[in-house]
């Protein structure tokens, strides 16, 4: 394929952020429910954003639960997350090459931006659509449309990025090819089911195929 555009996931994608989103969540459990999740608990949760979820946990407290959440996120961010080692280079170096760059996550804005903060490549993304940004989530392709038509990209030079079978049926019903990468899905089984168009297990894999085909 002619590469024109790529979409990235984020969580599993760009970062590792599992450690992360169990810790935030369980802080403000303990704290306003005194209870904790187990890690497949929170999982479940997955798909809307955090302020969904925030919302129908904590009810009257969603408003300081919400504070308190995002506080925990941003200050332990770079403790209990994982690179992926690369990736952030190869971002900068696809965007070098004029490639459109889009973001097309199930995270609220908030996480969002506080992870390609804190990984300094926020600004090199065209366009960023988050869960706050969207009518439907994933598997809905409205991201990806979304990406599609602001910049006037035909599907078949769009290649969607990400580690969980939603991207693949995201990336399906907007006719663009899915590269599953399973550096840190926390779904691999699932995702090989779906039989992505590309799989990756490393960045360098994937880089080399990015620069064949841009």
């Amino acid at each position: 394929m002619k590469i024109k555009g790529i979409i990235f996931d984020i969580d599993g994608t760009l970062i590792s952020t599992n450690e992360l989103i169990f810790a935030s969540f369980n802080h403000v459990a303990n704290k306003y429910l005194n209870k904790n999740f187990s890690n497949e608990e929170i999982i479940e949760l997955f798909g809307p954003t955090e302020d969904y979820i925030l919302k129908e946990m904590m009810k009257e407290n969603y408003e300081i639960a919400r504070r308190d959440y995002f506080e925990f996120y941003s200050a332990n961010h770079n403790k209990l997350t994982k690179q992926i080692i690369g990736i952030a280079e190869l971002i900068q170096s696809i965007k070098l090459n004029q490639i459109m760059l889009s973001i097309y996550t199930g995270k609220g804005r908030t996480s969002t931006e506080i992870t390609l903060e804190k990984l300094d490549i926020k600004n090199y993304f065209d366009m960023i659509i988050s869960g706050d940004d969207v009518e439907n989530h994933k598997p809905s392709p409205e991201g990806i449309t979304l990406f599609l038509e602001k910049f006037n990209l035909s599907p078949e030079n769009v290649l969607m990025v990400g580690d969980a079978p939603a991207d693949v049926i995201a990336a399906r019903n907007a006719d663009v090819k899915i590269a599953s990468v399973l550096w840190d899905s926390y779904a691999e089984d699932e995702v090989k089911k779906l039989r992505s168009d590309y799989y990756f297990y490393t960045v360098k894999e994937f880089s080399d195929f990015i620069f064949l085909n841009i």
